[in-house]
């Protein structure tokens, strides 16, 4: 199996020419993000990525984790490997140094994500859950909170978790039934079970803190009446290190078809008297609170799509250079590797097509991230926390359905030997899997994204990204060699245009048929957000050339993968957008019984 190789100049170009890593570094509190600092932290985290991590994947999942009297064991290199994570500082990367962190943007933060999720995404599951853990109690915890919890969780010595599902409550927390009762002390007694825990129970830092939703007495049904409280493994002691154990157990951990050295808990609250735990927020506002760190975890999700889909493309690349099999169709050779076979190269080639458009468009969601929480100017603030909240379910329903897309075909381009665990990429494949279903499935992204950004604003914020991307392709047309790809583009807005317009004309009086095709929605704008970031980048590349700035074969070959992206996956969406159109009623007539 190849070594992972961090793609730093493809990162290093969408950084500076797309996502905007010069006007973020100008933001305030963001001035030490200089190119120089930001090359020399992706270097060292593509050395991390490859040197550490990577080589412990595979054993993670042949080995996987098990569980012994409540205790979760994880595999062999794990504990090791995540002293060197913490130590190193990684967790904190882009938390709040005042808390332990480094207090670097989001745009730097993520593609150094991309390289965990890459080599080893199971291990990266459980630093990630800090980071959604420490963006949620800075927002909502009480100072005493903050000063108690959040230095440890920032530097990783304590894990974080967040304790959504039950067994009868999974994307419906309507029917969360777990219960928080008040005590004398301010503190609470939680009771009853979670389930689908990432990193529930381990034996990787000494304590565990656990973001859980639950009920008060008094609280009204439905989601109305969730609150969020903190409740740790082991209880903080006077001096503040873990001292008695509390009322938690884990009684289960889940046989998966993936992400095996990832521990995947079912725990239990209350079993011999009560989980003591506080409230975070105001009582009975928990799912707000908790929004947070769902939020950050989907856009992380979205990223795990992107570094699988990278691995997956490097290790299908290798293979396709080395093995020899079969005739060139041009000239006959039978000593050629199967690279020079067409479809071969239409398969490798449609993969970095989509493996770029999914970083330019998340790399410059996190820039807009970055600009919506500095930037000065409240308008242009307000415009980007727009666009990141509508393409949220894009970069989270979209990135990961195409991660699985490109992890897939990495197996087609290695055939029968695909199927065999030892070239990794059915591990690949396996762990790509879960990512379009945790932090809520492709089809509640889409609704999400039709319900609550759509139709809510009145497309207002998807009109103003739609004139973003026609100015895109007026930039376009100014260059003969780019006009091809501009006139594609063009299209793909047109259908875009067409089928939002059909949404928000039906969507308040036939909101099941609009719902019908909800995802074909969802898979058209994330097509069409993906080839406008890599029509970005070909304008990107011509300022290059024209200025003698870089590569030539390179830049050169950017604009050639917009071009190819547009001709082969952008004239899709003329088509996505007729079933975005027509499929709702096609299913309103099909009768139930049907089936």
């Amino acid at each position: 199996m190849s070594e992972y190789i961090a793609p730093l100049r493809d990162m290093n170009f969408i950084l500076t020419e797309l996502a905007g890593l010069a006007a973020v570094s100008e933001l305030p509190g963001y001035e030490d993000a200089t190119p120089d600092l930001v090359s020399a932290i992706l270097e060292e985290a593509g050395k991390f990525a490859a040197g550490v991590l990577e080589p412990i994947n595979r054993q993670g999942d042949v080995q996987g984790c098990r569980l012994a009297d409540g205790r979760v064991i994880t595999p062999d290199g794990w504990a090791e490997a995540y002293a060197q994570f913490r130590e190193a500082g990684w967790v904190g990367l882009s938390l709040p140094p005042e808390f332990g962190g480094q207090g670097l943007p989001k745009v730097v933060a993520t593609p150094v994500w991309e390289m965990w999720f890459s080599t080893n995404m199971a291990f990266a599951m459980l630093p990630q859950l800090n980071v959604g853990q420490a963006e949620a109690l800075l927002i909502a915890a009480s100072e005493t909170q903050k000063q108690t919890w959040l230095h440890r969780v920032v530097s990783g010595e304590w894990a974080g978790t967040m304790n959504l599902t039950e067994p009868q409550a999974g994307s419906d927390l309507a029917a969360t039934r777990s219960r928080a009762e008040p005590q004398a002390d301010g503190s609470y007694k939680l009771f009853g079970q979670k389930i689908f825990i990432s990193y529930g129970e381990h034996d990787l830092t000494p304590n565990i803190v656990h973001l859980v939703l639950a009920r008060l007495p008094d609280a009204p049904p439905g989601v109305k009446g969730l609150s969020l409280f903190l409740v740790p493994k082991y209880l903080p002691d006077e001096a503040g290190n873990p001292g008695a154990k509390n009322d938690i157990r884990c009684i289960a951990i889940e046989h998966k078809l993936g992400i095996h050295g990832s521990p995947t808990c079912t725990l239990s609250y209350g079993d011999e008297g009560g989980a003591t735990g506080w409230i975070v927020g105001e009582a009975n506002q928990g799912l707000a609170t908790m929004f947070i760190m769902m939020n950050e975890a989907r856009f992380g999700v979205g990223v795990q799509g992107l570094g699988l889909a990278e691995r997956a493309y490097q290790l299908a690349l290798a293979y396709a250079g080395e093995r020899v099999q079969g005739r060139e169709v041009v000239s006959g050779r039978s000593d050629l590797p199967i690279l020079h076979h067409p479809d071969v190269k239409r398969m490798l080639l449609s993969m970095r097509a989509r493996i770029m458009a999914m970083r330019a468009l998340l790399y410059s969601a996190a820039g807009w991230f970055d600009f919506a929480h500095r930037h000065p100017d409240r308008t242009r603030a307000d415009k980007y926390r727009c666009y990141v909240d509508l393409l949220m379910p894009v970069a989270k329903g979209w990135c990961t359905e195409t991660g699985n897309d490109v992890c897939d075909d990495a197996i087609q381009v290695f055939g029968g030997m695909g199927f065999v665990e030892e070239t990794g990429v059915a591990q690949l494949f396996r762990d790509a899997r879960i990512i379009t279903i945790y932090e809520g499935t492709t089809g509640i992204q889409a609704n999400d994204l039709i319900s609550r950004k759509i139709l809510r604003e009145d497309g207002a914020t998807l009109r103003e990204l739609i004139a973003d991307v026609r100015a895109t392709c007026s930039a376009l047309y100014a260059h003969d060699h780019l006009h091809p790809t501009g006139s594609v583009l063009s299209d793909m807005v047109d259908a875009l245009e067409t089928a939002a317009h059909w949404v928000l004309a039906n969507g308040r009086e036939s909101l099941s048929e609009v719902l019908a095709g909800a995802v074909p929605f969802l898979h058209m704008l994330g097509a069409v957000a993906g080839g406008w970031q890599l029509a970005r980048t070909a304008l990107a590349a011509q300022r290059q050339l024209v200025s003698n700035e870089g590569d030539a074969v390179y830049l050169g070959g950017l604009m050639d993968l917009a071009n190819f992206y547009m001709t082969t996956m952008g004239v899709q969406v003329a088509a996505q957008a007729k079933t975005v159109c027509e499929a709702g009623a096609a299913l309103e007539r099909f009768p139930m019984d049907g089936f």
